[in-house]
């Protein structure tokens, strides 16, 4: 076998690794954009801890292929980078944003979360839903809220009782 041949499987093998390991992956149209906004599209990426490459459409289609996945076979032609993100949210809410900053340079063609296809509506569906983290946190600010009320009726009674002694002190001392 060719040495070419033997480094494509080896990419296809890293792209299954990344689908299979990945929580989201979205495939993007990208054209027209100039080196300094694909340099700022992809630290997003970074900073959102999501994978971006640009791979030959046919290598990722065999990826998806080996992975008993045919859904994005009509999705893989023309331009097309993949995003990998390591939460159900974190790469479809970089896209979008790159959709509205980048008009028309940046499309979103679908995705693949939690084993389906997506198409470009559920990708803006999923970009407009919280994080995990967001939600464990609104839910422990929910969890915390009684209590903390709780805690302030309890200081009112001693802050109450300083109050009156004050005032008996008071008019004892009149």
């Amino acid at each position: 076998m060719s040495a070419n041949f033997e480094a494509k499987k080896q990419v296809v093998e890293e792209i299954k690794a990344k689908i299979q390991d990945a929580k989201s992956v979205v495939l993007v149209k990208f054209s027209g954009l100039t080196v300094a906004e694909d340099t700022d599209f992809r630290r997003e990426f970074r900073k959102n801890n999501v994978e971006y490459k640009v791979y030959k459409n046919t290598l990722v289609k065999r990826a998806f292929n080996d992975l008993g996945v045919t859904a994005f076979d009509d999705d893989l032609n023309g331009p097309t980078s993949v995003a990998f993100g390591s939460d159900e949210t974190g790469a479809s809410k970089v896209v979008m944003d790159a959709v509205k900053k980048y008009d028309q340079k940046v499309i979103v063609k679908s995705a693949f979360v939690e084993g389906n296809r997506v198409d470009e509506a559920g990708v803006k569906a999923l970009a407009s839903m919280p994080t995990k983290e967001e939600l464990i946190a609104k839910m422990l600010g929910s969890l915390q809220s009684p209590i903390t009320k709780f805690a302030g009726v309890l200081s009112a009674i001693p802050r109450g009782l300083v109050i009156a002694l004050s005032e008996v002190a008071k008019k004892k001392a009149e």
